[in-house]
């Protein structure tokens, strides 16, 4: 276990989604509920310490000026996302660049990892941030290694998440980091939270990704395989139920979707099979049949495919029931 940090500072700007900063600052904070345990001191700053309006039309009210931040070997510097449509806030660039390096651990939320980019304290460095600007980040920075699947990245010191909530999956792993599993855990369930997920979790559920089609025949398919994955779901039982010829539904589908028909029920088979891992005391041969493959082997090479470790491991690891 790393030496803990005890000092979180939040950089507020206009435009900042609030679930980016609320969502991992309620994580940080929840260590006031264990007693004997060094809490973090948790500080926000503005650009010009006034109050900043987030995309939700909410109104933060900062501690302080972001000028007068000088974060310490012990801080967390926290950076949330926005919607980043023109030039970016050069005081935040500026500020990055000149006082970055001086925390403990730079983390990013969402879009927040765009800041991190342009700062230029990403380069050379793997990294995420939204499924929907992870070609931006690509294209706008080519010196960052972006990684588009897992919900958060961590590269030395500096550390990106996904699209909202991931924030709140990497400020649960960095608690675990300074006070060990049980606490991150106990926090995740005081926050209702069901159980932190791995950094190497693809950033796309089943359900998020049953609502990618905009054509009806095809978002019914996806939804029958998102309710059916024991069934089978070859292309061509499945552009059966679309209507349409197996050639012309797997372009369409890849076209709508980005991902071939074979992919995308892969990824609603393991999401049904990590849920159940979670959840239920069922055998993975149980598992692997409830999920469309026909024996644990199969079941085992797709999960590690997409989780970066077999069923066994992750149910060790995150599993509420045991068999």
């Amino acid at each position: 276990m790393s030496s803990s940090p005890r000092n979180v500072l939040v950089l507020l700007y206009d435009g900042v989604q609030s679930l980016d900063v609320t969502g991992p600052v309620e994580v940080f904070a929840a260590l006031a509920h264990f007693p004997g345990r060094a809490g973090y001191a948790i500080r926000t700053v503005s650009p010009a310490g006034e109050p900043v309006r987030t995309s939700s039309g909410l109104t933060l009210v900062p501690d302080g000026e972001l000028a007068s931040a000088r974060p310490g070997p012990g801080t967390t510097v926290l950076v949330p996302g926005g919607r980043f449509t023109g030039d970016f806030e050069p005081r935040l660039t500026d500020w990055l660049r000149s006082h970055g390096s001086g925390a403990q651990r730079l983390v990013s939320v969402c879009t927040g990892g765009l800041l991190l980019a342009e700062a230029g304290i990403l380069d050379g460095r793997r990294a995420t941030t939204h499924w929907k600007v992870c070609e931006r980040m690509a294209r706008d920075y080519p010196a960052v290694a972006v990684e588009p699947d897992p919900i958060y990245v961590r590269d030395g010191p500096v550390a990106t998440s996904a699209g909202v909530t991931a924030g709140i999956d990497l400020a649960l792993a960095l608690v675990e980091e300074d006070h060990g599993q049980d606490v991150a855990l106990a926090i995740a369930r005081h926050l209702v939270v069901f159980l932190r997920r791995p950094g190497n979790q693809a950033q796309f559920s089943a359900q998020l990704a049953a609502q990618t089609a905009r054509r009806d025949p095809l978002r019914d398919v996806q939804q029958w395989i998102t309710e059916h994955p024991g069934e089978k779901l070859g292309v061509e039982h499945l552009a059966a139920r679309a209507r349409l010829s197996p050639r012309h539904f797997a372009r369409a589908f890849q076209a709508e979707t980005g991902v071939t028909p074979g992919r995308y029920v892969e990824r609603v088979r393991v999401d049904h099979a990590r849920r159940l891992l979670e959840e239920s005391g069922e055998g993975i041969a149980q598992i692997a049949r409830a999920c469309g493959y026909g024996n644990p082997e199969a079941l085992r090479r797709a999960f590690v495919r997409t989780f970066g470790q077999p069923p066994t491991e992750y149910r060790r690891r995150f599993g509420t029931s045991r068999p």
